[in-house]
């Protein structure tokens, strides 16, 4: 009998508890647990204090916390408080105005040092790679839903994983349009169907259905058919006839159980415990539903039901096939499954894997969408400009192609402009493996020491936001930013200042894919409507912006919605809007 993650924990720290420590050895020596003794905060301090000054560098600012506020527990309790109620990074963002863009803090008695440099970051994430690894902290806590699949591994395995899926993403499939148009013209005749009835629609929910069936259809070569289930309601609809259209029955209003719902409703949940295990940090075993069973685990395995027949039946025709695919020798498939199994016949390895791809090719791609309406309805003077070169390089109704998208500058800039402000993935993690120096930027001082063992978290989403970074208007909603003379001014010279694809040897293998099917649907979407607006009528009242955002010095005092952040940006109770379809 497997045992529970909270008693595993417990026994684990017991020694930094201080009980004796022979009963404790032997404990843990029956049931094969590994015990990690930290030194004490101060000892440790004192030593990185050594080792940095024969660096000649010096330790990076700390922030003072509360002498009685015993291992940062105080500390950790108001971040996690300050996350439900405030904007995203909001603490990290008063901090860094305070204490510079890079600092350390303690929680839980663990030293994180938290950054937004792009020197830093570079190091993290190119210069300084083989150095800071994602870590095990960080694979525990994600490992009951991504397993060990290409975002949740380290070294060798991680390179492997990597190998297998770059080549699908290296050549460009007509294919791929052909999946998009499909998909887009299903999700566009709903939302006009239900926007017909008299009511707003969840654009959020919408196209995470549109990036979750096109998704499954690349990745597996089955579409999961989440835009055949009913499309949401108003909770609180402004139209008083809602009761009369429920006394009616119709099958748009009665609750399906589709069969996609529990595969989405399973992903979507997993996610989420999965990030509020991060949020924990090292004692997520014993919070919560933890401590006595895995609460992510169950809903893995609803979500492996519906992938692990898909790879058994692929492998079943590989293995028909012999060592040559049903393709043809040597040819690529045309789902990436296809291409996976031609590396590894491993079932878990597998599904590790799509689950992985699942997450990027899905929810980063619904995120960017979503904001992308939202900046729309926001500046109907951009609307009009979008639309205008989406009609003159396309047309009303055709179907766009790779060559249209090339020939649409302001259709790229304006999406860098909403992945800026809005990056899919607004902060990440990486753990350092060894001694590290980073340069401080400030005039004359020493460069900065990074202990050995030390996780450091970096910000992408305050990073381009900072104005010393991108200018006196870094705040401001402006595609133009990515075309004119601020280019040169800003990014040319320092192009780790945006980094919404990540950046390095991890940098997203789907970028060009994400552009194309981002770029499609604006397209279609555009050819289909206009007037794009907010519906605040209907945004569930627990969603809507608290009301001391309107004091904040940043953009939350702008904000018409509230962004949160799981492993992806989203927008807290949906992004309802109306618009209304073009007169053709």
């Amino acid at each position: 009998m497997a045992i529970p993650p909270g008693i595993i924990f417990i026994l684990s720290v017991l020694p930094f508890l201080l009980v004796p420590p022979t009963l404790t050895y032997g404990v843990l020596r029956i049931i094969n647990v590994s015990t990690p003794t930290p030194p004490s905060t101060f000892y440790k301090e004192h030593t990185d204090k050594q080792k940095a000054a024969s660096l000649n560098a010096h330790l990076i600012p700390r922030v003072p916390r509360d002498s009685f506020d015993f291992f940062g527990y105080k500390l950790t309790k108001g971040l996690v408080k300050n996350a439900k109620m405030n904007y995203i990074s909001e603490a990290f963002r008063l901090w860094a105005k305070e204490y510079g863009p890079v600092f350390q803090i303690e929680l839980l008695a663990d030293t994180r040092i938290f950054t937004t440099e792009p020197d830093h970051i570079k190091a993290l994430l190119a210069t300084q790679f083989d150095t800071f690894h994602k870590g095990p902290a960080l694979f525990k806590q994600l490992q009951s839903l991504l397993g060990e699949g290409v975002f949740n591994s380290d070294g060798d395995l991680w390179k492997f994983h990597r190998s297998m899926a770059r080549p699908y993403f290296n050549r460009e499939r007509i294919a791929d349009f052909d999946n998009f148009e499909q998909h887009a013209t299903l999700a566009l005749a709903k939302a006009e169907k239900r926007l017909a009835e008299g009511y707003a629609i969840d654009f959020q929910d919408l196209v995470a259905r549109f990036t979750l069936d096109s998704a499954t259809q690349f990745l597996f070569g089955y579409d999961v058919e989440s835009l055949a289930a009913r499309i949401p309601y108003p909770s609180s609809p402004p139209l008083p006839h809602l009761d009369k259209l429920n006394q009616l029955n119709t099958p748009e209003l009665v609750s399906e159980d589709h069969p996609s719902n529990a595969f989405v409703d399973a992903f979507a949940e997993g996610q989420e415990k999965s990030v509020r295990r991060m949020r924990v940090g090292d004692i997520w075993p014993v919070s919560g539903e933890d401590f006595w069973r895995d609460g992510v685990q169950p809903l893995r395995k609803v979500v492996e039901k519906y992938i692990e027949p898909m790879v058994v039946k692929a492998l079943e025709r590989k293995k028909r096939a012999g060592d040559q695919k049903e393709t043809g020798d040597g040819e690529l498939g045309d789902t990436l499954l296809e291409d996976l199994i031609q590396q590894t016949q491993d079932v878990t390895m597998l599904k590790d894997e799509l689950i992985n791809l699942l997450v990027a090719g899905r929810d980063t791609t619904a995120s960017t969408l979503t904001f992308c309406l939202y900046m729309l309805a926001e500046h109907p003077t951009i609307e009009a400009r979008l639309r205008r070169e989406v009609l003159e390089a396309v047309g009303p109704n055709r179907q766009p192609t790779a060559d249209d998208f090339r020939g649409m500058k302001f259709m790229r800039a304006f999406i860098n402009e909403v992945l800026r402000l809005y990056p899919a993935v607004p902060n990440n993690n990486r753990t350092a493996t060894q001694p590290a120096v980073w340069t401080s930027k400030n005039p004359g001082s020493k460069p900065y020491y990074v202990p050995a063992g030390v996780r450091i978290m970096y910000s992408v989403f305050l990073m381009q936001r900072r104005t010393d970074l991108w200018g006196p208007d870094a705040l401001e909603f402006d595609p133009d930013r990515f075309l004119d003379d601020r280019v040169q001014k800003y990014l040319t010279p320092n192009p780790y200042i945006f980094l919404p694809f990540n950046a390095g040897p991890r940098i997203c293998l789907g970028q060009q894919f994400a552009y194309q099917e981002m770029s499609f649907f604006l397209v279609k979407l555009m050819q289909r409507f206009e007037n794009f607006k907010l519906a605040p009528d209907a945004q569930p009242a627990n969603s809507k912006p608290p009301a001391h955002w309107a004091q904040g010095d940043a953009r939350q005092a702008k904000e018409k919605i509230w962004p949160q952040s799981s492993l992806t940006m989203s927008v807290k109770g949906g992004l309802w809007v109306t618009m209304d379809p073009v007169k053709q």
